[in-house]
This record gives C-alpha cells, sequence and structure tokens, in this order.
C-alpha cells in the first residue's frame, strides 16, 4: 500500500516547503528590483494551459518592459516559496496564471493559488482571467467556503473572469475582493502568417471529465469524416500526454499545434484552446459544448461576431455537422482576426496599480 497517497495535500505542502533548501532565486535576483511574479507557471502537457502562461508572459513583458518577469513553474510552488521570500518586496506585483482551474475540479491546482495568497498577503495580488468551477456537490461546497474565507481575507487580491458565467458566480461569492471581466489572455496573441496554404480538417476532441458530447456520437462523426475526406482529416490534441515542457522548450510545442491550425481548413473542437487557437491562427472553427460551458461562455463574451467560428448546441446530428463543414470548404475565408487589446485595460490598471 502507498501511504503517500492518503496524506493531506496540507501536509505534502508544508514538507516541501520547509525542506527545500530555496536558494533559487537568490544569485539571480535582488530585492530592489522592480519585479512582477507569474505563479503557477503552467510546465505540463496541456497546451491551453501552457499558452496562457506564454501569453501572460508576454502581456506583463509588452506592458512592463521596465520590470523583471519571474515565471514560478507550478511544480515548483512549494519549494521556491523560501527563496521568492528572500527577494520580494511589497511593490512587486503578483500575477496567478489564468486558465480554468478555479474551483475543485483541478483542486491540486486550486491549493496552490491559495497557497501563494496566503504566503503574501502584502502584495498586490493579480488573478489572470479565469473560469471558476465549484462542484455542486458537499466537497464543492466546502472547497467554496475555503476559497471564499481565504481570498476575502487577502486585502489586495484581484480576481478577473474570462466570461461572464464565471464573473456573476465571483461576484456573487467573493464580495470581499474586486472582481472584472476580460478575455482569455490567449486573445491578446495574433498568430496567423499570411501565404499559408491550408489543407487539412483538423479534429481537435477531448476525452475527459471536461468531455460533455455523446462518446458514441463523436466516434461516429470522426469514423464518418474519416471515410469521406480520407487524408484530409487529421487528429491533433491541445494535450500532449504526461510530460514536462520546459521554459525553453515552450515555443517549439506551441508552435507545432499553431503550424497544424495554420494548415486547416477547418478545425473541430470541444476544447476551449482548441476554438481560440483557431482565432489567434485565422482558421475557421465548428466548435461544441463542453461540460462547464466555458466554450459557449467564451464565444458569447467575446466570439460571437467572427462568422467563421459557429457554436454547436448541444443536441446535433452527424449529417448536420458534415453539411456545415462542405460549406466551410466550399466557401473558405480564413478569419482576420485583430488580436484583442482595449478588452485588457482594466487588467493593466490593475497591475500599474501596484
Amino acid at each position: 500500500m502507498k501511504i503517500k497517497k492518503y496524506i493531506p495535500i496540507s501536509i505534502k505542502q508544508k514538507v516541501v516547503q520547509y525542506t527545500s533548501d530555496g536558494n533559487k532565486y537568490i544569485d539571480k535576483y535582488k530585492r530592489d528590483d522592480k519585479k512582477i511574479i507569474i505563479a503557477l507557471a503552467a510546465n505540463y502537457g496541456n497546451l491551453g494551459d501552457v499558452a496562457i502562461t506564454y501569453a501572460q508572459k508576454s502581456f506583463l513583458e509588452k506592458n512592463f518592459p521596465d520590470c523583471k518577469i519571474i515565471e514560478i513553474p507550478i511544480d515548483k510552488t512549494y519549494e521556491n516559496i523560501k527563496s521568492l521570500k528572500k527577494i520580494i518586496n511589497e511593490d512587486d506585483v503578483i500575477t496567478i496564471i489564468g486558465g480554468g482551474n478555479f474551483g475543485d475540479i483541478y483542486l491540486d491546482i486550486e491549493k496552490c493559488r491559495q497557497f501563494f495568497i496566503k504566503q503574501f498577503p502584502k502584495n498586490k495580488i493579480v488573478c489572470f482571467p479565469q473560469t471558476i468551477d465549484f462542484s455542486k456537490n458537499i466537497r464543492g461546497e466546502k472547497e467554496l467556503r475555503k476559497a471564499i474565507k481565504i481570498y476575502g481575507h487577502h486585502r489586495n487580491l484581484v480576481l478577473f473572469a474570462r466570461e461572464r458565467k464565471s464573473y456573476e458566480i465571483m461576484k456573487n461569492n467573493f464580495k470581499k475582493n474586486k472582481i472584472f471581466l476580460v478575455p482569455d489572455i490567449v486573445l491578446s496573441l495574433n498568430k496567423q502568417l499570411p501565404k499559408e496554404k491550408r489543407k487539412y480538417i483538423t479534429l481537435c476532441f477531448r476525452n475527459d471529465k471536461e468531455n460533455k458530447i455523446d462518446q458514441n456520437e463523436k466516434n461516429k462523426l470522426i469514423a464518418d469524416l474519416k471515410e469521406k475526406y480520407k487524408k484530409q482529416v487529421i487528429e491533433k490534441d491541445t494535450h500532449v500526454g504526461n510530460i514536462k515542457i520546459e521554459q525553453e522548450d515552450r515555443e517549439k510545442y506551441l508552435n507545432d499545434i499553431w503550424d497544424t491550425f495554420r494548415k486547416s481548413k477547418v478545425v473541430l473542437t470541444d476544447r476551449l484552446h482548441g476554438m481560440i487557437f483557431s482565432v489567434i491562427t485565422g482558421t475557421p472553427c465548428i466548435a461544441f459544448q463542453n461540460s462547464n460551458g466555458k466554450i459557449q461562455q467564451t464565444y458569447e463574451a467575446w466570439l460571437k461576431d467572427i462568422p467563421e467560428i459557429q457554436m454547436i448546441s448541444q443536441e446535433f446530428s452527424c449529417e448536420d455537422i458534415e453539411r456545415k463543414i462542405h460549406d466551410k470548404l466550399q466557401k473558405y475565408n480564413s478569419i482576420n482576426y485583430n488580436e484583442k487589446t482595449t478588452e485588457y485595460k482594466k487588467l493593466l490598471e490593475e497591475i500599474k496599480r501596484g
């Protein structure tokens, strides 16, 4: 029997925190440097989260050129806290990674966020745009109450939602914190390339706890498309498995999937960043629902005016999807995407306010 898996997360945190030497940043940075921290930086196989980390860093470097931008990889959260505390000052801003991990669905990440918030009570902390998703059960309600207490106790914590549903949930529950609505930070990027030859129908479907499409319908659709379009159909997921992606390898992985999308005539996806990657690469997209509604909500808030992006209702037929694909192939139009800038005004203001 492995005893380790029965040890509470809070105990594991403390063991790592107090047994690590904590010397990682002492020689590289000084206390009087002007710094912005990126906490919970993604270095795992979810390219949506990796793209968020990349976009968040790019956004900060572009808008705060005089600051040193320091990434804390999520798997180093506890062991690096000692060294970070030695160099950080009260004027430094801490940003926490955006995404879809605010809640009990990905509880280990939620605990990392809460840990950072408790460790730096005097610093301005800005949580980049998130989807909130606490389960409607005893555990979810318990974890939501914990989060409300911890977040509410921090006097200078600002939460950003990336769609209207999350914004309303945050406003109704986190009443001691400032709440704002802005797009997913990946929409601040533009990864279109001119004169790219498009030849694929790319399928980017999930097979995890956020899946909502009936698996039999999904399998039938995939089989029908492969039979009809043969080698034109390829599969490319935004999750590349249980691997570690170091900071120096990040762009290689992202450029690989963006290049696939840029070579696609249309993308079919039930991943949020499958839809967002389509937008930033100028690729038409047919998007399907997921379990917590973040795709539909993001589409409604920021992308519904892009005609090349089509949102599919929960009920659909394979025949209907095939007709939509045929129409897109016959009347192909790439998206002329201009990255969002003015929508991030509040985000910039809150970071500058420090």
